[in-house]
């Protein structure tokens, strides 16, 4: 299809307001190319992702008056609040022909201000059955997918992991945001009482730890120094996304131990590229994680349950490489981004014919 040149040859319209580049934008990073293959589809971004077919605010808001290729309405996807409000001003104030189609990942109930401008969707798309639980309405579950050909396994782990220059043969990750919300901590105290016993194996973590949180961290770089594993958990920083895919490459077990999260994308893409993962019981994972499969599952903030679940991974190396293999199966057969493309295009469809479904829910 290729991506248009204006707004005037789009038939969709995906926006990202936000400079910062964080989980939601990374989808966006994912699926808008993908989608182009398909669909005129232009992007509205401000987080400078080098997407073709970018469009500025200005060229979106002159060009929201063209006729669409359709003859009747554009879609405007929107993931967070401001770029919604902003689709129900062009809609509803400047009288453009749009359609909202609103993205929620978010399991947690909002208050009346954000539900108002969620209710104004034409759909409402969940990516969990739980997030959906929390919306007024929606019209359809679409789960987060993973490019499968980016996120692939290395030609050799070993050699991967020993490319990295550090001890061990084996890698641990934690990939995202450093911050309480993201359990850092939890897995801290559970490399810090689990590595001991385990010298064959490696702790890393890498992501942007915000200014107002740089105490809560050293604390952390302390507590590690203090157990003597300053080389054995080491803090990698925020680093460029293609840096992130090789660590994936590299690490045999992901950890993901959030005490809330929307979706959760990282043990997606590390399970893609052949590591096991152990979550915690927010976002996808119940829906990812297969326990004694591809990996294992704990409960939310329970932290000596973490310690206990990575002795066990860790006590058998083998077995561990096995669940990646199997890992990597897993999401080549149930979670690829193509999957998610195809439910969203779908949707897109029976919006612009109004037939888009709608599932009430309770208050």
């Amino acid at each position: 299809m290729g991506a248009p040149t204006s707004l005037r040859d789009a038939d969709v319209l995906v926006a990202n307001l936000s400079r910062g580049y964080a989980g939601v934008a990374a989808t966006m990073r994912a699926l808008v190319p993908l989608q182009q293959r398909e669909r005129a589809v232009a992007f509205l971004d401000r987080a400078g992702m080098g997407i073709v077919g970018t469009l500025s605010l200005g060229e979106v808001v002159r060009g929201g008056w063209s006729t669409p290729p359709n003859g009747s309405a554009r879609i405007w996807h929107s993931r967070r609040a401001p770029e919604q409000m902003f689709g129900v001003f062009l809609r509803d104030v400047l009288r453009q022909r749009w359609k909202l189609v609103y993205t929620s990942p978010t399991p947690r109930r909002h208050g009346a201000f954000w539900r108002f401008f969620v209710n104004r969707s034409d759909a409402v798309i969940a990516v969990t059955p739980r997030a959906a639980e929390f919306l007024d309405w929606h019209s359809a579950v679409v789960p987060h997918g993973v490019d499968v050909e980016e996120f692939k396994p290395p030609e050799d782990r070993a050699a991967a992991w020993r490319e990295a220059g550090l001890p061990g043969e084996f890698g641990i990750g934690i990939f995202g945001r450093i911050r309480p919300s993201k359990g850092t901590d939890l897995f801290i105290e559970a490399v810090c009482e689990v590595l001991p016993c385990h010298p064959r194996f490696t702790a890393v973590l890498t992501g942007l730890c915000q200014p107002g949180e740089e105490r809560w961290r050293d604390a952390l770089v302390e507590r590690v120094r203090a157990a003597g594993l300053e080389r054995r958990v080491v803090f990698l920083g925020d680093l460029p996304f293609a840096q992130i895919r090789r660590w994936y490459q590299r690490v045999s077990l992901c950890v993901a131990v959030p005490r809330s999260e929307g979706f959760g994308l990282t043990p997606l893409e590390a399970m893609a590229s052949g590591a096991a993962a152990l979550t915690s019981r927010e976002g996808c994972f119940p829906e990812l994680i297969v326990p004694g499969h591809n990996g294992d599952i704990v409960s939310t903030g329970d932290a000596r349950a973490l310690a206990a679940a990575l002795d066990r991974l860790l006590s058998d190396p083998s077995a561990l490489t096995a669940m990646g293999q199997r890992a990597r199966a897993h999401v080549v057969e149930h979670w690829s981004i193509a999957r998610e493309v195809a439910g969203i295009h779908a949707l897109y469809d029976a919006t612009l014919t109004g037939t888009a479904p709608r599932t009430v829910h309770g208050s």
